[in-house]
């Protein structure tokens, strides 16, 4: 993976698009990374503030492409816990993801992130301990799952 992803766009990608993914800013292979999102109206509950799950999500998200970087592409990194705090509201606009690994196992990671506002402030904080899959088992196990080759 890149070092420097910043020409990285969320185009042709369903899941990039629906999170509002504008680009991949960095990636870094010591375990690090950087994602701009647009915040949409869409995703917003009364008042204008963006609903906590989004912003989990962005946050999950950096913290699984920091894993991947690095981890390497043969694992698949699966959250198998996830605790967010909510500091500030998230309003519609842009906002940037940033994660990194806090301690590296050989199955089992453990990954921290914040979100942060377009002036740098910070929006919420999380922790997540991350499986790290081997990709060949996940695929099989999905296609298994889906009635597809075994």
């Amino acid at each position: 993976m890149p070092e420097d992803a910043s020409a990285t766009d969320a185009s042709g990608h369903s899941l990039y698009e629906t999170m509002g993914l504008v680009r991949i800013i960095a990636i870094d292979p010591a375990g690090r990374a950087s994602l701009e999102y647009e915040a949409k109206r869409e995703q917003c509950h009364s008042g204008g503030v963006v609903q906590g799950g989004f912003i989990s999500g962005w946050i999950d998200a950096a913290m699984a492409h920091a894993a991947m970087a690095k981890n390497g592409e043969g694992i698949v990194p699966m959250t198998l816990e996830l605790k967010v705090s909510y500091f500030a509201p998230t309003r519609p606009g842009p906002v940037i993801a940033e994660a990194w690994v806090e301690r590296h196992g050989k199955r089992t990671s453990f990954y921290e992130g914040h979100l942060l506002d377009k002036g740098g402030t910070v929006l919420a904080k999380a922790s997540s301990t991350i499986l790290l899959a081997d990709m060949g088992r996940v695929i099989a196990a999905s296609a298994k799952a889906v009635g597809g080759a075994e």
